[in-house]
């Protein structure tokens, strides 16, 4: 973002880029020093996703010790065992304040999120009702287990987005720079993905570009309510509302039930919607605008090889 000076008012310089989740630290690219800091909080970083993954893992044999059929209870335990495991890390481990959480824009970022989250699912889903392959069967009755829903969903997405984009884009981040981070994050996300019910290359195609979508959204405001927000919408959207499959899998009962009727490239297959040749397209949009956005305000981080070039390295987080 460039310097604009306005007359009579003072000119606020442009905002540095960093890895989001640390304190600002303003560096120079011909100081040795500003690599191995670098290096130093990819392995701090290392050390927080370790603690993350075996908080994950006994919270997941603990559920299996006791049994839990739960699906609710199983996904809220591992939400939040990932979340405390994640704030200790920060905390303790990187010894920073964790800024990726602030409270400051929690209400208007997670609802930014939401609201984005479902709207790009209705009109992902808006097309296929317009192409005679989404067709709606009728209403079910409303009660508790759409909240219910709802509350599973903002548990899985506060989960993968603290493994994702709190975790792998940060490490990334750090050495590879904001465009990698995102790259590599977002491919992640889509492998992990690969063991789902009908899972196809457009399906996993489409879960990338949406890993690419919530990274950019990480990138954008550098903290995670917006990619969480976003994340929960389109699996509520997807699952609760729209009646369909959420990655080749149903959990609970939806608002509508409805039936997808084509061939696989427009309906997804057993995957669901998120496998259709139409969610790739709108996804891709949204997601191209987004990464305009990065480089226009000029939020991206240099790989760590590039620090000493004669180029600024801004902030490193």
């Amino acid at each position: 973002m460039l310097l604009q000076a306005t007359v009579g008012k003072p000119v606020r310089p442009p905002i540095a880029p960093r890895c989001y989740g640390a304190p600002a630290q303003l560096t120079h690219s011909t100081e040795a020093t500003d690599v191995r800091q670098r290096w130093k909080q990819v392995a701090l970083t290392f050390i927080t996703a370790l603690l993350v993954m075996i908080a994950y893992v006994g919270c997941a044999i603990a559920l299996m010790a006791t049994r839990n059929r739960s699906e609710l209870a199983a996904y809220g335990a591992i939400a939040i065992t990932s979340l405390l495991a994640y704030l200790a890390g920060v905390r303790l481990i990187e010894w920073r304040p964790v800024t990726e959480f602030s409270l400051s824009r929690f209400l208007p970022e997670i609802a930014a999120g939401l609201v984005a989250g479902i709207a790009l699912f209705a009109a992902m889903i808006g097309v296929l009702w317009i192409a005679g392959v989404y067709q709606p069967q009728g209403w079910t009755s409303i009660d508790g287990s759409i909240g219910t829903a709802f509350v599973l969903w903002v548990a899985v997405g506060v989960h993968e987005e603290i493994l994702f984009r709190g975790l792998v884009y940060r490490l990334c981040c750090k050495i590879f720079g904001t465009w990698g981070a995102i790259v590599m994050s977002g491919l992640l996300f889509g492998l992990v993905h690969g063991t789902e019910p009908g899972a196809t290359a457009i399906a996993l195609s489409s879960v990338a570009l949406a890993g690419l979508l919530f990274g950019a959204a990480f990138a954008l405001t550098g903290r995670l309510w917006l990619p969480i927000g976003i994340h929960t919408g389109w699996n509520f959207a997807e699952g609760s509302l729209f009646g369909t499959a959420v990655s080749g899998n149903t959990y609970g009962n939806s608002l509508t039930t409805a039936k997808l009727i084509g061939p696989d490239i427009l309906t997804g297959g057993r995957f669901g919607p998120e496998a259709s040749v139409v969610t790739v397209i709108v996804l891709s949009v949204v997601t191209t605008f987004l990464l305009w956005r990065i480089a226009r305000l000029r939020r991206s981080v240099l790989p760590i090889w590039r620090i000493g070039r004669g180029e600024p390295a801004a902030i490193v987080a």
